[in-house]
Parts: structure tokens; C-alpha cells; sequence
């Protein structure tokens, strides 16, 4: 079991009770000597990890991750770096790899598929692709089992919602909150509904990411989804040298 099959059933069978947890890290940062070790360490509570690529101009992120995507583009973290460290990399813990589609696009959808079957990456979030506009690169990811994750927010119509869970794989990615990473004002009171409208329209496993910070929110989001994924919290940990694992257990205690 790999690709896409592998993600789905690590969202669905957590390693312990309650939802899935799905921590967000930008590749090589805070340094790049501890890149390997932290996705090891992640790798033992995570079900799914998922990789952020640097990229110039993330617009869908806020502060905290723009800051370690600069700084990771600062020290020299490319695609390419990603996909040879990841080769080196023993762990059964699904990868995703989430970038903005420039990177990919200028990789080659043919090489980068190779090369991500070489590094054991399972799936990919490309967040500035709209549906209609990304045929090219879901038939390639799903030509070799890769999974083709694609994000849903409060603010897509019912019809579309169903659309994009038609056309995802691995998991559908619920944005909970209008807007950019890693705000500070808790997560809407709306956030009930609009998740259950997610659900009703997907046949794939539902994660629920942007503005989890706490257990509190994992609580809160549990009944309505399957897994949770938390960034700019776990960043901003990292950056305080809380231990990360110890920082996912506390969303799952």
C-alpha cells in the first residue's frame, strides 16, 4: 500500500484514538541539519506529515509560515533539495508535500513524479491551482497512486465542494477559517455547519486545517471530521525548541 491508498487508511486507522493528526512543517527550517530527524521524531505520533516547499510569495500562508519559508529559501531549501534528503529517509508515516504549483511546474510533472516515487512521497497539496486548470498534473499524480489533495474553504458553494471531492485524492482539505494561516481568532462559530456540508459531499476522509493552535480546537472540530492539520502552531513550538512530539501530543490528549 502506497500513494494515495496509504494516506486515506492512515486517516482513517490513526495510530491512537480520535481524529488523525497531520502536522504541517516548512522543509529545512529551522535549519536544514535537523530536517531528517525532525520529520523521524514527527513520524512517531503523526499519521500523515506534510512538507511545505519554500516558495518566494506564499500567499495563502500567514506570518509564521512565510517567515520560515523565507528563511528556509534563505539557506538554500529547493524542490530539489527536498526530494534527494527525502530518499534518505526510513519512515512508514505517509509524506505530502505541499507547494504552490511554480516549483512543480518547472520541475516537470514527468520528472517530478519519478523522483517522488524515489523519495517514498505519497501525495501532494497545490494550493494555488484552481480545479478546472489542474487536469495535467492530477492525471500524472494519478497514473502513479500519488494522491492529489485539493482544499475546500467557508466560502465554496455546496455544488463546487462536491466537485473538488470528486476530482481529490488521499484526503479532502477543509480550510476552516476565510483568509490566511495561522490566525489568532479561534475558529468561527459557523465552522460546525460548513464542515458538515464538507463531509455529506465527500467520499474521501476530511481534514480540517488553518487556525487549530489547541487541543480546544482539535475538540471542537473532532465531531465533524477525520483528521486534523495543524502549521503555524507547530512552527511557532519549533522556533520556542518545545519538542515537537511532545507539542502533537498535547492536541491529542
Amino acid at each position: 500500500m502506497f500513494g494515495s491508498e496509504l494516506i486515506t487508511n492512515s486517516v482513517e486507522s490513526p495510530k491512537q484514538k480520535g481524529p488523525a493528526i497531520v502536522p504541517f512543517i516548512t522543509a529545512g527550517y529551522p535549519d536544514k541539519d535537523s530536517f531528517l530527524d525532525l520529520l523521524t521524531a514527527l513520524a512517531k505520533t503523526a499519521d500523515v506529515i506534510e512538507i511545505g516547499v519554500p516558495f518566494s510569495d506564499p500567499m495563502a500562508d500567514g506570518v509564521t509560515i512565510q517567515r520560515s519559508s523565507h528563511a528556509a529559501i534563505e539557506s538554500g531549501v529547493t524542490l530539489k533539495w527536498i526530494l534527494e534528503q527525502l530518499k534518505t529517509l526510513n519512515i512508514k508515516t505517509p509524506i505530502v508535500l505541499m507547494s504552490y504549483l511554480n516549483p512543480l511546474y518547472v520541475y516537470g510533472y514527468d520528472q517530478l513524479v519519478k523522483a517522488s516515487l524515489e523519495a517514498g512521497i505519497d501525495g501532494f497539496i497545490i494550493p494555488d491551482l484552481p480545479i478546472e486548470e489542474g487536469e495535467e498534473i492530477r492525471e500524472a499524480l494519478s497514473q502513479a497512486k500519488l494522491a492529489m489533495i485539493q482544499l475546500v474553504t467557508p466560502a465554496t458553494p455546496e455544488n463546487r465542494i462536491k466537485t473538488i471531492a470528486k476530482h481529490s485524492s488521499g484526503f479532502l482539505y477543509a480550510v476552516t477559517v476565510k483568509g490566511v494561516t495561522g490566525g489568532n481568532d479561534g475558529l468561527p462559530e459557523e465552522v460546525a455547519g460548513y464542515l458538515e456540508t464538507v463531509k455529506a459531499s465527500s467520499n474521501i476522509p476530511v481534514c480540517a486545517g488553518f487556525g487549530v493552535r489547541s487541543k480546544a480546537d482539535v475538540e471542537l472540530l473532532e465531531p465533524y471530521v477525520d483528521g486534523i492539520i495543524v502549521g503555524s502552531a507547530l512552527v511557532e513550538a519549533i522556533e520556542q525548541k518545545i519538542n515537537a512530539t511532545d507539542f502533537l501530543n498535547t492536541l491529542r490528549a
